[in-house]
């Protein structure tokens, strides 16, 4: 199985990068101990920006851009991470995911992240990366993860579920939604068919 992680972090070190890249392995394991080996690529949009504006305005994507949106309309599961800037998800991530053909992501299973300065911004989830991935016609799974910067540094307790927790529930479902997709023959298969097994699917 093919899993991609597109992480839209600006900066070097990342924590949209280090949320990606837990999300990623978490799931990996859970595909893993379901029998199922998985592939796992993240894509760092950083490295991507002027090719992604040149093609916004050219029509032509360059070799590596070309091969990042390959990857992500080719993968089994998606990991979609973005830092929150003005309230919404930033200017680079949506540009990316607009280059995606409409149709390209219809039923794939979608784990949905973001990461802010503070927990105040969690709901850019619900308010923007929903709706763009619900036109998508993506299968989103039900928990999205938001870090703020204080989440880090914090394990949880017995009234709250730390980040840990998050990432090993929205990694679970994602690798559940993975596990039960039949195999892909054409690009209308995956919601009909995911439609008959999400019914299913139940998660704890």
């Amino acid at each position: 199985m093919k899993l991609v992680a597109v992480s839209a972090g600006l900066s070097t070190p990342s924590s949209t990068r280090l949320l990606a890249d837990r999300l990623a392995e978490s799931a990996r394991e859970d595909l893993g101990a379901q029998g199922h080996a998985a592939e796992v690529r993240v894509i760092e949009l950083r490295e991507l920006a002027i090719a992604v504006a040149n093609h916004l305005v050219t029509g032509f994507p360059a070799p590596p851009l070309a091969a990042a949106i390959d990857a992500v309309t080719r993968a089994d599961g998606l990991i979609a991470v973005t830092p929150v800037f003005t309230a919404s998800y930033s200017g680079l991530f949506k540009s990316f995911f607009d280059l995606i053909d409409p149709d390209a992501l219809t039923g794939r299973p979608v784990l949905l992240a973001a990461t802010g300065g503070t927990p105040r911004h969690s709901l850019v989830l619900d308010h923007a990366l929903r709706p763009l991935f619900a036109y998508l016609r993506a299968a989103v799974v039900p928990t999205a993860v938001y870090a703020a910067s204080e989440d880090w540094g914090s394990g949880g307790d017995e009234y709250t579920e730390g980040l840990p927790g998050r990432i090993r529930r929205a990694a679970a479902e994602l690798a559940a939604l993975m596990a039960a997709r039949p195999a892909r023959e054409a690009p209308e298969d995956d919601a009909t068919a995911l439609e008959r097994r999400l019914s299913d699917l139940r998660f704890d």
